[in-house]
């Protein structure tokens, strides 16, 4: 890991610019499904899971655009209560649409996940 080392007597200044965090992004890029009106992200890394998470929620029918570290959802007219095998096979973190469907359509049709070779990881529901 990085590491930065101060020394001595000078007044500290300047900017440190830091990136978005994977497992802060995607439950929070999930419950964009919950927002009745558009809603913009910033600091979103540029990550396999953010982008599987983004075509997820496209699939389902979340409207987005994204520029660079920037991603616009808008789930306003979503209808589908439903996370297809397809996508969810791929990545472990598609599980994270279960509660926002089940609290915006009182039910949900979502797949066990896959995309996870650590080991057996149950989903406590």
């Amino acid at each position: 890991m990085d590491k930065l080392i101060i020394q001595g007597g000078y007044k500290l200044n300047g900017e440190v610019i830091v990136s978005g965090a994977k497992n802060a992004a995607l439950p929070i890029l999930c419950a964009s499904l919950l927002a009745e009106t558009p809603l913009n992200l910033s600091s979103v890394a540029a990550l396999k899971d953010i982008d599987t998470t983004i075509k997820l929620l496209d699939t389902m029918g979340v409207k987005i655009a994204r520029e660079a570290d920037k991603v616009s959802l808008d789930a306003s007219d979503v209808q589908s209560f439903e996370a297809t095998y397809e996508m969810v096979k791929t990545m472990r973190a598609s599980i994270l649409v279960l509660g926002p469907l089940l609290a915006r359509f009182g039910t949900a049709r979502v797949s066990l996940p896959g995309g996870c070779a650590i080991g057996s990881r149950p989903v406590d529901l």
